[in-house]
């Protein structure tokens, strides 16, 4: 199965929509990029990697330590990806890591039919 990342952002109530993305579907792994808020708060019924980061960093930034945080740890040439949570900024941030570390991304989210590819 593919990685799935996800941003998991201040914004508690899209936590519920992340929580289910990753219960409901096998993911060979999870990375969620949130601040040391999000790490310290939620609760998956899965096992997850925390990518930390600063969401007031400049973009710029943000972007070169979400890539520090996931290179060399994706496990395919593309990764799920949910943007649900979270600002503008922090997914332009998560999307230009990804396509910098050479992988594709398919949008993920939950609907009322389970998992499903936008």
């Amino acid at each position: 199965m593919t990685d799935l990342v996800a941003c998991l952002s201040s914004g508690e109530k899209s936590w519920g929509h992340v929580a289910r993305l990753i219960k409901e579907q096998g993911w060979s792994k999870v990375f969620l990029i949130t601040n040391d808020f999000g790490k310290n708060n939620f609760k998956a019924e899965k096992e997850v990697e925390f990518v930390v980061v600063d969401f007031q960093k400049p973009v710029f930034e943000l972007i070169e330590d979400i890539k520090k945080g996931l290179k060399g740890k994706i496990t395919d040439l593309e990764v799920a990806l949910n943007i649900v949570s979270g600002s503008g900024k922090e997914h332009m941030a998560i999307l230009s890591a990804l396509l910098k570390l050479g992988v594709g991304v398919r949008l993920m989210a939950v609907t009322k039919d389970g998992v499903r590819e936008l």
